[in-house]
């Protein structure tokens, strides 16, 4: 989900929560197309109020790749108020900002090249909370991401580079510095960042 949608979905959570999204067919058309698991839709169906089933939605959405915001428009048949909103903020925000979200200018050669240890090392030492979505957006499963953690109970630096080596590892070639500098992006993360791993 790009950084504009995060954004929208962010800006408009606590009237999405005073709906009733989750008791229609939202959860299951979610599931259907593939943006919900199983244990996502258990995850949200165990939630006590509507209001919290919501809010569980509105939290696992942002994580669930680049088709889960116009997915979840296509599944408020139901709410066609609600996703006639959503689309109208959606192009008022796109107004706004024309450009997108910042790119931070690297050379090609730079943003083709696989990061070294120490520069994952120095990522790792910079990254905080949003590690985790940023490795889910890397591809990492939840399993690897606790495994990290399970190897690294005390230390959140060596959590981040495990999931980070781990990463490179599996894609290989494709484990560049742009994959990097995009699910940054991805998860509203400080693009300079980057430029402080390549220092």
């Amino acid at each position: 989900m790009d950084a504009r949608d995060k954004q929208l979905l962010r800006s408009m959570r606590l009237e999405l929560c005073t709906e009733v999204l989750v008791d229609g067919i939202v959860i299951q058309y979610l599931y259907q197309e593939g943006i919900l698991t199983d244990s996502h839709v258990q995850e949200i169906k165990a939630q006590t109020t509507t209001q919290r089933k919501t809010m569980m939605l509105l939290d696992i959405l942002p994580t669930r790749g680049p088709k889960a915001f116009d997915v979840f428009l296509d599944s408020l048949q139901e709410f066609p108020w609600v996703k006639d909103k959503l689309v109208m903020k959606r192009k008022e925000m796109t107004v706004q900002d024309p450009a997108g979200e910042a790119r931070v200018g690297l050379a090609p050669p730079v943003l083709e090249a696989s990061p070294t240890d120490q520069q994952l090392n120095r990522l790792a030492r910079r990254l905080g909370a949003e590690w985790e979505h940023m490795a889910l957006c890397l591809g990492l499963s939840h399993t690897d991401i606790y495994r990290c953690k399970v190897q690294h109970p005390h230390n959140l630096q060596s959590q981040i580079l495990a999931a980070l080596v781990l990463w490179r590892q599996r894609q290989g070639k494709a484990a560049t510095i742009g994959s990097l500098q995009a699910s940054l992006l991805t998860e509203e993360g400080d693009p300079s960042l980057i430029h402080y791993m390549l220092e």
